[in-house]
């Protein structure tokens, strides 16, 4: 009789476990109730922005589910905010000191981003951002996007690269100083359809146009002029 050793017989294929085994089944049913559902929350509110990925790895194989929608562009307009010190697209204005209390109508200016940041002239090689040199605004200047007719620099663009120009340049009270900055910025963003932007032109619309941010700022601009002119009128009075 012919013995078959256990070293000759035929190795028995392994049957490998079935997906339900590890639980394949019910994770891709898991996943594709949770996509349906994500689909649903999706198209119900649009504003919705859903972007989710789930990775399931065992045993070596991965299984991946995505699950994206468009989000909803939430960009709103910046609004004033005087506490801040935000003044979008705005041109604002702020007393010298001494200078002020003689000239009231003479003062330090900057240009505002279109998230109201102030950039501003402060000095020799140095543009400020967010902090406006001499003090907060006592003066603001509301001007119109809209009104930008360059094709190479939008609002900000032309700011910024007005700052970034001033920032190398020496500071001169009489020739090129802050109102310098702020028309280079028009100019550049041909902002009312002219190129022709000046320190000159600055300060007259800014005393035209500007407006006044508080009660306390009106105080704070002509107070030094009031108290300085009382005293020279005091000084003549008694010295006649």
């Amino acid at each position: 009789m012919h013995r078959t050793s256990w070293m000759d017989a035929a190795p028995q294929a392994h049957a490998s476990p079935s997906p339900s085994a590890y639980g394949y089944t019910r994770l891709d049913t898991s996943m594709a109730a949770s996509t349906q559902q994500q689909s649903l929350s999706a198209s119900s509110n649009p504003s919705l922005s859903t972007s989710s990925s789930i990775l399931s790895h065992h045993h070596g194989e991965h299984s991946t589910v995505s699950v994206s929608s468009t989000a909803s562009d939430s960009s709103a307009p910046a609004k004033m905010d005087v506490i801040k010190s935000r003044y979008p697209y705005c041109v604002v204005w702020t007393p010298l000191p001494c200078i002020s209390a003689l000239l009231p109508f003479i003062g330090h200016v900057g240009i505002c981003t279109s998230k109201g940041i102030i950039r501003d002239f402060a000095g020799p090689y140095y543009v400020s951002t967010d902090n406006m040199a001499f003090g907060t605004p006592t003066k603001y200047w509301v001007l119109d996007p809209s009104r930008v007719q360059s094709k190479q620099h939008d609002w900000d663009r032309a700011v910024a690269k007005a700052s970034d120009e001033y920032a190398c340049r020496m500071h001169n009270l009489f020739c090129d100083n802050c109102h310098s900055h702020v028309a280079m910025a028009l100019n550049l963003m041909e902002y009312g359809g002219s190129s022709s932007w000046s320190t000159w032109k600055i300060g007259l619309l800014m005393l035209v146009h500007g407006r006044y941010v508080s009660s306390g700022a009106l105080l704070r601009t002509w107070l030094p002029f009031l108290v300085l002119a009382a005293i020279v009128a005091i000084i003549v009075v008694f010295t006649r």
